[in-house]
């Protein structure tokens, strides 16, 4: 029973080191490829300004499109209960607003977490026959929305931020990580999304 107990934990240790080393690795790759769209992860908004997570992915996503990575920028995200703008409205206003053309923007209102934004965002995919994407996310969050992507239908890479207040600091980056791996270890486990810190539930 000893053994078995034992066997059990360091099995348990070992896939959540290995998933920690997964999501690690994962923040420090930059898809470029040519795709249908970039897909900027929605985060909070106060009465229609992004907040300064969703303002630096927002601002990467505008480099990749200017780029020529891709021909679209999708928005995606809902709003929480009293809130006027929905965050993919909010993303696609401030894309707008920095010179994006109107024809090359898409908004998917849709979504309180990053499962049910990704599932919004398969569908819109499915609909216009597109299948690539390029997720514009925190690094730490890229390896869940690359996987919740891809169940949701999608071909997705990611092309991670590299500004903002989920990378400033070694402590900050480590927090991160922890929250993801529980997160993505549930969602495999369950099929299901969690909370986490502010964008990336």
């Amino acid at each position: 029973m000893t053994r078995v107990v034992g066997a059990a934990v360091l099995a348990a240790v070992l896939l959540v080191v290995s998933t920690a080393l997964g999501i690690w690795w994962t923040a420090r790759q930059d898809s470029h490829p040519s795709s249908d769209a970039i897909v900027v992860l929605g985060s909070a908004q106060y009465n229609g300004v992004p907040s300064s997570i969703f303002e630096a992915r927002l601002e990467h996503a505008r480099d990749l499109y200017e780029d020529g990575v891709a021909p679209v920028i999708v928005t995606v995200g809902g709003k929480a209960a009293g809130d006027q703008f929905t965050e993919a409205e909010a993303g696609r206003d401030y894309l707008a607003g920095a010179g994006v053309p109107e024809e090359a923007l898409l908004a998917v209102p849709e979504g309180e977490d990053t499962l049910e934004s990704m599932r919004a965002v398969g569908a819109a995919f499915t609909e216009r026959g597109w299948s690539d994407a390029v997720l514009v996310t925190d690094p730490w969050h890229a390896m869940r929305a690359e996987r919740m992507a891809e169940d949701a239908g999608m071909e997705a890479e990611s092309s991670p931020t590299r500004q903002g207040p989920a990378v400033q600091t070694r402590d900050t980056q480590f927090r991160y990580i922890l929250r993801e791996t529980a997160a993505y270890l549930l969602y495999r486990v369950t099929g299901e999304s969690v909370a986490g810190a502010p964008g990336i539930g």
